[in-house]
């Protein structure tokens, strides 16, 4: 139920923040709660993943992509992610995640999540992401970009990212069923 009130406060907030550029990094302040702590009183795993949902929502409020794709019956769905953790945030710590599309090709969006705490990163995520139709189908990025009034090229995709998706697709093959 925390998340739920979050995601108003977010919906709310973030149409006053600053408007941000569809490549620019978008900040997003937290702080830790008490329904955020596991049994050894740090932040739970499972709440990087929630709150990381929050930022993407932060970040499409302020470039403006919400209510475009709201418009027209598309939603993003979450493919695959990963964290890697440095170090645990505790109870009541400040903390911002900072959000950032680092590349698109022709099915998928790579968000990436940088957990920040008194300067440092204490965390990081990275998303593969595609936008569905509620009246069926894949939305391309580029529609995507193009209907958000950007022709933009994707940077060059890093070599970790490269082998993030090719992990993923290869685990995506032997997972299905025969």
């Amino acid at each position: 139920m925390n998340l739920f009130f979050r995601l108003i406060w977010t919906y709310i907030i973030s149409r006053f923040r600053s408007k941000l550029g569809v490549l620019d990094v978008c900040p997003t302040p937290f702080r830790v709660l008490p329904t955020d702590l596991d049994v050894l009183r740090h932040m739970n795993n499972g709440v990087y993943f929630s709150l990381q949902d929050l930022a993407r929502t932060d970040y499409m409020i302020r470039i403006g992509a919400l209510d475009t794709i709201s418009s027209k019956g598309w939603y993003p769905v979450v493919v695959a992610e990963r964290l890697r953790f440095r170090k645990s945030l505790k109870l009541f710590q400040k903390f911002e995640i900072q959000t950032k599309l680092v590349f698109w090709d022709d099915k998928y969006i790579y968000i990436e999540h940088t957990f920040m705490s008194g300067g440092e990163a204490v965390a990081w995520g990275t998303i593969r992401t595609r936008f569905l139709s509620k009246k069926g189908g894949i939305v391309s990025p580029k529609e995507l970009m193009s209907a958000l009034g950007h022709d933009l090229a994707p940077a060059q995709m890093t070599e970790y990212l490269k082998n993030w998706a090719a992990a993923e697709d290869a685990h995506s093959t032997a997972i299905r069923p025969s």
